[in-house]
Parts: structure tokens; C-alpha cells; sequence
């Protein structure tokens, strides 16, 4: 999870002017340095999260808004709130606390004083008063809170329902969740209404699941770019082939060029996770030579003559 002080457009090393296409070419480039599948140092897991928190922030329009107006206080502030009466708030409240006043109207150990606070010149009452209720603070909205969704592939592929129980301080319950069909990793799903419980008849805060893709025996997710392997004998990668490939959405034909070599990707266009504002990510499947493991007699002479007659070096490419 990112610190409230690491700024979104810091993570991902772009302008706060970046264009969309901007973040998302930023993100696909760290993503693939600090992947857990692809990068084994015990700091890589934690700058991915961070990487994909701010992805989600930042290539969401609305979401990107509301960060722009409000910084690392996004989350809390009112739907209904203006950037101006915030910083206010946050100006009075920081110039409360710089007193050291405990009189009528500072910060003191008990809190909020009573009688017509004032705040470095600002009145408390006529700030909040409309906000929290009048006197003291009154209803206050719930508390947003967020929790980890692990998904397939399968799932972040098709969406779906999903049947959550979770563990609170007012004991069990179990809820039902929308899994949005092209879901990534770090993305945000929420449910209004299911967060910190509002006092003296204020809202619920909302909950969020944070989508984590789980490792998966075949595929592998880059954003929304799915890879997966593709086993070929010799023959096959020297002469050319049409084999078929696993994708989320069924069996695919694939053409495989003459002299291809381990390495190559063949790209499978939008066949990756869907995107529910724009094209979907690519499949690519990755060629890997195989060897059988035990030899015939009759293989052996073959690939014998083949390595008498042939004059492939392909240690001088």
C-alpha cells in the first residue's frame, strides 16, 4: 500500500499534465521490471502494489479528478465537497494544532474545545457546521476501509459473481461481489455502503476489494497483456507449423513461421483482458524449442545426418 505522502505521479515518474496513453506506457514499463513472476527481490512484490495503486487512481478520469483536487485525502472527503472548503478545513485544523491552545476553542487534550471555537482566525463552527452538524461534530460518515480479492485469471478475464465472508467487529458476514470483466491487479472494486459504520444516522463508508491475480499454472499477466508458452519440437520451429493456444476465451489456431527460434513472440491480438473504456490487452505466446528426453535409434541417425550436412552455427549470430 502506498504512504499517503508518495505522490501517484512520483510512482509511475510522470508528469501530473500526462496523457493517458502516458500513464499506461509508464506503468506496462514497471510493471514488467517489478512483477513477483519476474523479479525475485523481496522489495519487488511491495513496488508493484504501489505501482498498481497508482495505475488505478490514475487511469481512472473521475478517480484521477478527485486526487488532482484533493492529494492523498481522496478517499475521505464528502462526494459533495469543493477543493477550496477542504483546504480550509485542513488550514484551520493545522493551525489549531500549532497553538498549543487549550482554552475555548483549541486543541487540547480533551479534544475540540466548547463555546464559539476559533482557529487561526477561523471560526470552526461556521466552517464545519454544515458539514459534521452544528456544535461538536454530529453525524459523521463511515470510514472507507479495502481488503485483497484474489481472482484467476479465469475471473479477471470474464468478471463474475463472487461470495465473500468477511471477519469484522461486528462479527461475520458475507457479501456479494461484481467482478467487472478485465479487472488487473490493484484495481478497485467497491461496495458502497459496506465500510466503517457512520455515526448518529450519517453513510456508510465504503468498502473496497483490491484485485490480486493469482499465479497461474499457464498464463502470465503483465497489466493487460497475457503471455503464455508455447512448446514446439525442431522440426516444427525449423519448417514451420499451425499449432493451436490456449487463450482465457477458448482454443486459438496460430501460425508459426519457418525458422523461428526459442524467444519469439507471436502476438494474438486483443485476446488479452478485456478493457471495459478502450481495446484489450494482447496475447502473446512465447516459442519454446523442445527436445525429446530419450532419442529412438532412428531419430538418432536422423539428427546425426542432420548435424554432418548442416552448416547452422547458431553460436555466430
Amino acid at each position: 500500500m502506498t504512504t499517503p505522502s508518495r505522490d501517484f505521479y512520483e510512482v509511475l515518474g510522470v508528469p501530473r499534465s500526462a496523457s493517458q496513453d502516458e500513464i499506461q506506457r509508464a506503468y506496462r514499463k514497471l510493471a514488467r521490471t517489478y512483477h513477483p513472476d519476474v523479479n525475485s527481490d523481496p522489495g519487488a512484490e511491495d513496488r508493484f502494489k504501489e505501482i498498481s495503486e497508482a495505475n488505478d487512481v490514475l487511469s481512472d478520469p473521475e478517480t484521477r479528478r478527485r486526487y488532482d483536487a484533493f492529494g492523498p485525502d481522496f478517499r475521505q472527503v464528502p462526494p459533495d465537497m469543493d477543493p477550496e472548503t477542504w483546504a480550509r478545513i485542513r488550514a484551520g485544523a493545522g493551525a489549531g494544532a500549532g497553538t498549543g491552545r487549550t482554552g475555548p476553542g483549541g486543541f487540547g487534550p480533551g479534544g475540540f474545545g466548547q463555546g464559539g471555537p476559533d482557529l487561526g482566525g477561523i471560526n470552526i463552527e461556521d466552517l464545519l457546521g454544515g458539514l459534521f452538524g452544528g456544535r461538536g461534530f454530529g453525524p459523521i460518515r463511515g470510514a472507507d476501509q479495502e481488503t485483497e480479492l484474489e481472482l484467476t485469471v479465469e475471473e479477471a478475464f470474464r468478471g463474475g459473481r463472487r461470495s465473500v465472508t468477511l471477519e469484522g467487529p461486528d462479527g461475520r458476514r458475507t457479501l456479494e461481489v461484481k467482478i467487472p470483466a478485465g479487472v488487473t491487479n490493484g484495481q478497485r472494486i467497491r461496495l458502497a455502503g459496506q465500510g466503517g459504520r457512520g455515526s448518529e444516522g450519517a453513510p456508510n463508508g465504503d468498502l473496497y476489494f483490491v484485485a490480486r491475480i493469482a499465479p497461474h499454472p499457464r498464463y502470465r499477466v503483465d497489466g493487460r497483456d497475457l503471455y503464455v508458452d508455447l512448446p514446439l519440437a525442431p522440426w516444427e520451429a525449423a519448417l514451420g507449423t499451425s499449432v493451436a493456444v490456449e487463450t482465457p476465451s477458448g482454443e486459438m489456431k496460430v501460425k508459426v513461421p519457418a525458422g523461428t527460434s526459442s524467444g519469439k513472440r507471436l502476438r494474438l491480438r486483443h485476446r488479452g483482458l478485456p478493457h471495459p473504456r478502450g481495446s484489450a490487452g494482447h496475447l502473446y505466446a512465447e516459442i519454446r524449442i523442445m527436445v525429446p528426453a530419450k532419442l529412438t535409434d532412428e531419430e538418432r541417425r536422423l539428427f546425426e545426418q542432420l548435424a554432418a550436412t548442416s552448416t547452422f552455427d547458431p553460436r555466430s549470430r
